[in-house]
């Protein structure tokens, strides 16, 4: 302040921002949209795609929006909670009936699987300034960003090797074995994004048998339950770990089994180490999300609860599920017979994998063929449709023979 004027350059607030790196996988979409070649294909956004292509709405999510279209009587608010019927039918689903019913765990519902990632590192936070949360590399880009930016200390260990395609599960095992009593660990509960390649059940095993010796606390990102073998398998791994934990935190998502990427539909689900812990949690987690977002929006989970208290929906949207993930599987068949360098893709699961190829390679195809992926190979095995996969197969394989 001088002769009660504010100097200039103390005024001009947002000249100091500093200039931000877009997102990759946003910039990648924009790219494509721009692109005008017709046979362009994009393997790079997360999204299902039919035989044709598209991304259609499911059928039961339809039926669904009609009936709250003609039923629905307010929009007044819900609550931080959001809509908790939403939230207690999705929760067998995650944890089967026995766990479900242990009044340990609470659960709120979240702006998707992202708000889900981000309520669970404030509370984190918040209970313990300095945690770490322990995260195998490589993993999805936004874990990064979504779980830093709370101020959680990540550290990094082992998790897949891209040159002979499998979990380098010792290496990972010997770097939690280090960490301390009351970190936390980040599992990818199914379909592991970005590389597919998921831990079986020996493995989980071994991990619950730590967590519960080590006092470590799970944080499982469960986003594509029923993408990779089904509800009851996909979420086989996270139910292990849970139940062998004393605290466990597990982001679930709807956008990818519902198929409503847009109206970001998910929970947070904490494990506490008795009821009484577990019903401060749930103060914590409202309070929380009052700064945040004040009450999640909620016409995706309308639509869920919809679908699972209607047992004809349900029974439907199961159905159409198992037919998303018969596609998956289809899909991986055919690119691993396609050449022996790809065989491994068969024997991974849900939507993502990782191709043998350099980032100079990747945009190569990008520039030359209209192919449009993650720098690091990481690509949508469902993005392809029934028409292009031979064709990105063999380009992808021309580029591996360069």
């Amino acid at each position: 302040m001088a002769g009660g004027f504010i100097l200039a350059e103390e005024s001009m607030l947002f000249d100091r921002l500093e200039e931000q790196v877009s997102d990759s996988l946003l910039a990648l979409i924009a790219l494509c949209d721009a692109d005008p070649r017709a046979d362009k294909i994009d393997v790079g956004v997360g999204v299902y795609r039919d035989p044709a292509g598209g991304t259609p709405i499911l059928r039961s999510v339809k039926k669904a929006e009609r009936i709250l279209w003609e039923t629905q009587e307010t929009k007044a608010y819900l609550g931080s909670q959001g809509d908790a019927r939403f939230t207690a039918l999705i929760r067998p689903i995650v944890f089967g009936e026995a766990l479900a019913a242990d009044e340990r765990i609470v659960g709120v519902q979240t702006p998707g699987g992202c708000g889900a990632l981000r309520l669970g590192a404030e509370l984190v936070r918040a209970a313990n300034p300095h945690a770490r949360i322990h995260v195998g590399q490589p993993t999805w880009p936004n874990h990064g960003p979504l779980i830093a930016s709370s101020g959680v200390e990540m550290a990094p260990h082992p998790y897949y090797d891209r040159d002979s395609h499998e979990i380098r599960f010792d290496e990972m095992m010997a770097a939690l074995r280090e960490a301390s009593a009351g970190d936390l660990v980040l599992l990818h509960g199914c379909c592991h994004n970005p590389t597919g390649a998921d831990l079986d059940m020996d493995q989980w095993r071994a991990i619950a048998d730590l967590v519960s010796d080590a006092g470590l606390i799970p944080f499982v990102d469960l986003a594509y339950q029923g993408l990779g073998n089904g509800l009851e398998a996909d979420a086989a791994g996270a139910r292990l770990v849970v139940e062998a934990a004393d605290q466990a935190l597990i982001a679930q998502s709807c956008d990818k089994n519902f198929g409503v990427y847009r109206e970001r539909t998910g929970n947070l689900f904490v494990k506490g180490s008795n009821p009484r812990s577990a019903q401060i949690i749930l103060g914590n987690l409202m309070t929380l999300a009052r700064t945040m977002w004040s009450m999640p929006p909620d016409h995706g989970a309308a639509i869920a609860r919809i679908v699972l208290d209607d047992p004809e929906l349900r029974a439907d949207w199961n159905a159409e599920l198992k037919e998303m993930c018969a596609r998956i599987r289809s899909l991986r068949a055919r690119l691993a017979a396609f050449d022996p360098r790809l065989a491994y893709i068969d024997a991974q699961n849900g939507m993502f994998s990782m191709l043998p190829l350099t980032p100079a390679q990747v945009l190569e195809l990008r520039l030359d063929r209209g192919i449009y992926m993650a720098p690091s190979g990481r690509f949508n095995v469902v993005g392809l449709s029934d028409s292009n996969v031979d064709t990105f197969a063999a380009a992808v394989v021309e580029k591996m023979d360069g």
